[in-house]
């Protein structure tokens, strides 16, 4: 498999590379992903001459696998977009993980995404008629990307670019289905984990995520 980026600021300029034709783009915005997607985003940004903005958004995972996502969360303008894996969550069920279980889950990540809110610069911006680019460090399952499209297409957005470093094959078949183009560098055939790909892949602090994002400010 062997590492694809040095870390995410390699990652976000090679997507850049990948994206010429939003070079200097009127009413075009780059949104990364909070918090792995900012800093992939702010460096595509530059290299794009682009505003810099945040999706919040937060994975509901499987309880014990929380690595595993049935479902994600997203903040859009005043009000949170809910988006879950109904066959998924009912397969959880039917293997003994109880409903309250899944509803402490969610319960926990709501109060995160809002606390998130009066933290984050660059969250509430004017998104209507724009090509909104969603970025992220990566998809596993895709479930948080599904909910920031949602997200940005409640808010107006006209044209929604998923972009991304690398992602499963199933993720990406996923958000192909709901975004007006896809740009994906790297889609291995066996996919473990997003960090894999990956040289230097720190876990990102709300001061890491919010300095990124007031410097582009």
């Amino acid at each position: 498999m062997g590492m694809r980026f040095k870390d995410r600021a390699d990652a976000g300029r090679r997507l850049a590379a990948g994206l010429p034709q939003l070079r200097h783009r009127p009413d075009t915005i780059l949104l990364g992903l909070a918090r792995g997607g900012i800093p992939v985003a702010a460096a595509a940004a530059v290299e794009l001459d682009q505003p810099l903005g945040a999706i919040l958004v937060r994975k509901l995972g499987i309880p014990g696998r929380e690595e595993t996502a049935f479902g994600a969360l997203a903040w859009s303008g005043g009000r949170i977009v809910r988006i879950v894996n109904r066959p998924l969550a009912e397969r959880m069920l039917q293997h003994g993980i109880s409903q309250s279980s899944l509803d402490a889950v969610e319960t926990s990540e709501r109060g995160e995404l809002l606390r998130r809110v009066k933290a984050y610069p660059g969250v509430n911006v004017d998104l209507s008629g724009k090509t909104v680019v969603l970025v992220d460090d990566g998809l596993a399952t895709g479930a948080t990307m599904r909910a920031a499209v949602e997200a940005v297409r409640a808010r107006g957005a006209g044209t929604v670019v998923a972009a991304v470093p690398v992602a499963s094959l199933e993720a990406q078949a996923s958000i192909s289905r709901v975004c007006d183009f896809v740009m994906c560098l790297h889609t291995p055939g066996r996919f473990h984990a997003v960090g894999a790909f990956y040289e230097h892949f720190e876990q990102l602090t709300d001061d890491d995520a919010v300095r990124l994002l007031e410097r582009a400010a």
